[in-house]
């Protein structure tokens, strides 16, 4: 953004040397980048590299593409999709979900048009990605995601007990089935006994105890069961089928598509779907096992899923093009890289670097593994594909039936078709849920005219479906009783709510009471009017007309602040405390977890939920007269502020501090009238001397002043507030734990201005000089 505004003349010869070097603007300029690889992703690559290879093969193998085709997905994966991504601790490559996919795209269409199938899907989703529509596909249903990847893995696993007991697999989970018997009575020997050496490492190798445990585990058990088979097939002569790897001159690419359109249509959506959502997917779950990491920096903590999808779309497209199989995130060496200390996304990059080295020059090594010990670890893969845990948990949330669906779905009719078939399922249960209500009607105790309190619970949602039975229940309740109606459910339509209240208004027209409650017996309360819908919970005190006739608001009633603060208690257990006593219940139990201290001023205008659109738990807010910071030592016997910085950083583990001014301050105002250098020193004038360099700052005749959105101050009292929130960024960084934390790069510090009058927040730059941008809505351009 480019801004001519009036600034003071500039002194050309001052020679300050920290005004040359660090402008007086937060955040401080960051120095030239330049690439650098940490320790930690150096070896969390290499950690990745050795899980990568032996799986990139397997998976090639198990699709019955090309192995060279394994190896340029995987480095792909690690370079386009390691770059270009929004997960930076995601690591892409052949995944095992789409090894059913592409294997069946292979026997249908052919490898070179299976490229073609991987290119144009990747378009797809550079597309989806350019609609920014990536969260979509994190609405699919948990259980049909689950039942999708263990029908995969099934189907997997049937089709590499052929290979491990020396055979070939049919192109058919059904076909491989039948012909599993003979495949026993003539099973190779040599082949079934490296296939269990490879499973025998594999399995036993996570569990070896005691110190050499620890200190072995730290290879990964894949490479070490491949590696054991290798040895043992090489140094026993063993004579089994082996890796072969063709040469790289002769490796096929991505050819013109041939085949029925439509049948091309299907398999583009369906290579889109799969590594889509399996991508998106695995980028939540790097982002969750990243939270469990207090050392890594926020950026690396949360993925951009939009771009996500556009590097996952990019890598499709390259991989594609030179004859590589389908790219998607990978869970397995995504939590690899995570847990090995990987840091940004160096580490996948550099895991890609190590696969292209060792495609051009470990060959003559790779072509000494035998095929049944990498069959032998796909097949594991597979069976992990089935988890309990997945299935445990679908069960209690009673979707097992929709996990079912779906496994049995892909296993029989394909990936595509099962996961339309699952998604179906899912929508009938929704449904059924949905219309699934239970009203019963019951009698506790006894009064003294010989009735007793009637009670209708309603169990599920109450929808125009339930009305009739609604309504058929509550007739039974006889006239002039007492009546609690209990809803347990989260949703009412309008239809049920009329039925109720019309009933409930005439019920106590007749001289019976009812009360209306949720789950806990919580009173529920009514809607507001329309007339009543200005009551929000930032509607001001003296706009609120809920609680009194609208003619009353137009004199204070007496005791006004009385009255006032206990109208809004009032409107807020009435109407806002049953929305969020579950967030508050949750955040009693695990205490806060803020992510920002927000130090802002103390001035009644500025609502720091309201312009920040946040909740319960989601800032430390410290508020003082004009957001002062007053520097270390010179508190003057208040170290309100210097606490609650030193127990946010050291203690809470904030990851950014705000800095707040805004418009209109009356504390800049009393240090532009009357500095309090002299006369009476009252706590007001005692406290406003932490504002004094603020006032010297902008006294500074060579120092242009802060510039608010391209233009200049209105006056000097916003310009001093604009100054006040740059200085104060400045006494932030003197604080020893601030100062820690800034160095570590574990903590942001940034500034922020709101303009009360126009309603407009403003966020300071990274320019050479002090500029506050504005903040637009999303989706809106300001023109330049």
């Amino acid at each position: 953004m480019s801004a001519c505004v009036p600034t003071r003349p500039a002194d050309p010869t001052r020679t300050d040397e920290t005004s040359r070097t660090h402008p007086p603007h937060s955040p401080p300029p960051k120095p030239p980048r330049r690439f650098r690889v940490s320790g930690a992703d150096l070896s969390a690559s290499g950690a990745v590299f050795l899980i990568a290879l032996p799986l990139s093969l397997g998976i090639a193998l198990a699709t019955g593409a090309p192995l060279q085709a394994g190896l340029v997905a995987a480095a792909v994966g690690g370079l386009v999709a390691g770059r270009l991504g929004g997960s930076p601790l995601q690591v892409s490559g052949p995944a095992a979900g789409l090894t059913v996919v592409t294997a069946d795209l292979i026997h249908r269409y052919g490898w070179r048009t299976t490229c073609a199938i991987t290119v144009i899907a990747g378009i797809a989703q550079l597309g989806l990605g350019c609609l920014r529509v990536a969260r979509t596909a994190l609405a699919v249903s948990p259980a049909v995601v689950h039942g999708m990847l263990a029908g995969i893995g099934v189907t997997i696993a049937v089709a590499q007990v052929h290979i491990v007991l020396g055979g070939t697999p049919q192109s058919a989970v059904l076909d491989n089935l039948r012909a599993l018997p003979a495949q026993l009575t003539h099973a190779d020997l040599a082949a079934l006994l490296l296939s269990m050496l490879t499973l025998a490492v594999l399995f036993a190798w996570p569990r070896i105890p005691g110190r050499a445990g620890q200190v072995l585990r730290r290879m990964p058990a894949a490479l070490v069961a491949v590696a054991c088979a290798t040895a043992t097939a090489a140094f026993a002569g063993i004579t089994v089928t082996k890796v072969d790897l063709p040469s790289w001159s002769s490796h096929a690419l991505a050819g013109l598509p041939e085949g029925p359109v439509m049948g091309l249509a299907a398999a583009v959506l369906t290579v889109t779907l799969v590594c889509s959502v399996q991508s998106l997917l695995g980028a939540v779950a790097v982002d969750k096992l990243a939270s469990s990491k207090p050392a890594l920096r926020p950026e690396a903590r949360r993925s951009d899923l939009d771009r996500e999808l556009l590097g996952q779309g990019a890598a499709n497209i390259v991989s594609g093009t030179l004859g590589g199989l389908p790219v998607a995130g990978v869970a397995v060496r995504s939590a690899a890289n995570v847990n090995a200390g990987g840091e940004s996304r160096n580490s996948s990059m550099l895991h890609g670097v190590w696969v292209v080295v060792a495609a051009l020059l470990m060959v003559p090594v790779l072509e000494l593994i035998p095929l049944a010990s990498l069959a032998a670890l796909v097949m594991a893969i597979g069976i992990q594909m089935v988890s309990l845990h997945h299935i445990r948990t679908v069960t209690r949330h009673r979707e097992v039936l929709v996990y079912a669906v779906t496994t049995l779905g892909v296993v029989v009719l394909g990936v595509l078709e099962g996961v339309a078939l699952g998604i179906a399922v899912a929508v009938g249960v929704a449904l059924h849920r949905l219309t699934r209500t239970r009203i019963t009607h019951t009698v506790d105790g006894t009064d003294a005219a010989g009735g007793g309190t009637h009670h209708v619970r309603v169990r599920g949602q109450l929808t125009f479906l339930a009305v009739p039975r609604l309504s058929r229940v509550l007739h039974q309740v006889p006239q002039g009783v007492d009546c609690v109606v209990e809803l347990d459910g989260s949703f009412m339509d309008h239809a049920a709510f009329e039925s109720l209240q019309d009933w409930q208004k005439s019920h106590v027209a007749q001289g019976g009471k009812v009360e209306v409650t949720g789950r806990a017996g919580t009173r529920i309360a009514e809607p507001a009017s329309t007339s009543n819908s200005c009551c929000r919970p930032w509607t001001p005190w003296r706009n609120h007309h809920c609680d009194r006739p609208q003619a009353e608001t137009t004199e204070p009633p007496a005791g006004g602040g009385g009255y006032q603060l206990a109208s809004g208690i009032s409107a807020f257990q009435r109407n806002t405390a049953p929305h969020v006593r579950d967030e508050l219940a949750r955040l009693a139990r695990e205490g806060q977890r803020p992510t920002q201290l927000f130090l802002t001023c103390a001035d009644s205008r500025l609502v720091t939920s309201m312009i920040t659109s946040s909740g319960p738990g989601d800032l430390f807010v410290v508020r003082n007269v004009g957001n002062l910071v007053p520097l270390p030592g010179a508190e003057s016997g208040d170290d309100s502020v210097a606490a609650a910085i030193e127990y946010a950083v050291d203690v809470l583990k904030v990851q950014s501090i705000t800095v707040c001014g805004h418009s209109g301050c009356g504390a800049m105002q009393a240090l532009l009238n009357s500095p309090p250098e002299g006369g009476a020193q009252t706590p007001l004038k005692r406290w406003l001397r932490h504002g004094l360099p603020s006032l010297a700052r902008m006294a500074v005749t060579n120092q242009p002043w802060a510039r608010l959105a391209g233009r200049a101050p209105a006056d000097a009292v916003e310009q001093l507030c604009l100054t006040n929130v740059v200085q104060q960024l400045e006494h932030l960084r003197a604080h020893e734990s601030v100062a820690r934390r800034l160095k570590e790069g574990t903590l942001e510090l940034h500034g922020m201005y709101f303009h009360v009058g126009e309603a407009q927040a403003y966020l300071l730059t990274e320019q050479p000089d002090e500029v506050f941008d504005q903040v637009e809505p999303e989706g809106e351009l300001r023109p330049a």
